[in-house]
């Protein structure tokens, strides 16, 4: 039941990441975009749910109880991340997204299939399989960093418009933040490794 339930959220991040990614090019109708990804936030949010039900009936689980716990935290943080992106592009009405905003895209694409590839992994009892998606995670997250400091310096050196300035600055910084909500996931599962292998 909790492999099954964490393999569904798993899942529904790859399916959040595929969506922001795909549908940038139709930022025309920001608000549709901004709903739709809070539809897939909130069936996020019920599995977590689901989880939380089961700890409290459950007497013995298949991993420990804190590791269930911070797993689930980490990949609702993810969601949580990909979101809150989405829905500035409606509170700040940005229609046209740059190469930035892509690559950060393409960069949680990429990372939620590594953390889908290790839940899996999770599910089969591989646990030493799931380094090799941990250290994809951990060097996706870094060069998200250094996207992060080209696109910023990028920005200032180019655009004039303060509040341009401040929307994209705030956008390119929360997408940072949550490929580190994605190391996160990897830095539980590598807790996961040692503690049960």
């Amino acid at each position: 039941m909790f492999f099954q339930t964490l393999e569904n959220m798993a899942g529904t991040l790859v399916e959040a990441a595929e969506y922001f990614a795909n549908n940038l090019d139709k930022l025309s109708d920001a608000a549709t975009f901004s709903k739709d990804m809070k539809e897939l936030e909130s069936k996020c949010d019920a599995y977590t749910h689901t989880i939380y039900t089961e700890l409290n009936k459950t007497f013995i689980t298949p991993i420990e109880r804190e590791d269930i716990l911070a797993l689930i935290t980490s990949l609702d943080d993810v969601m949580d991340g990909i979101e809150a992106s989405a829905s500035r592009f409606e509170m700040y009405h940005i229609q046209e997204p740059d190469e930035y905003i892509r690559l950060f895209a393409d960069n949680l694409v990429r990372s939620s299939h590594q953390i889908k590839k290790a839940i899996g992994l999770l599910t089969q009892k591989k646990l030493l399989a799931m380094r090799e998606p941990c250290i994809a995670l951990n060097e996706l997250e870094n060069q998200a960093d250094d996207l992060l400091r080209v696109c910023i310096k990028t920005l200032f050196a180019n655009v004039t418009d303060p509040l341009e300035v401040i929307k994209r600055k705030e956008i390119y910084e929360r997408l940072e933040a949550t490929t580190d909500c994605c190391e996160d996931v990897a830095n539980t599962l590598e807790s996961i490794i040692m503690r049960n292998s």
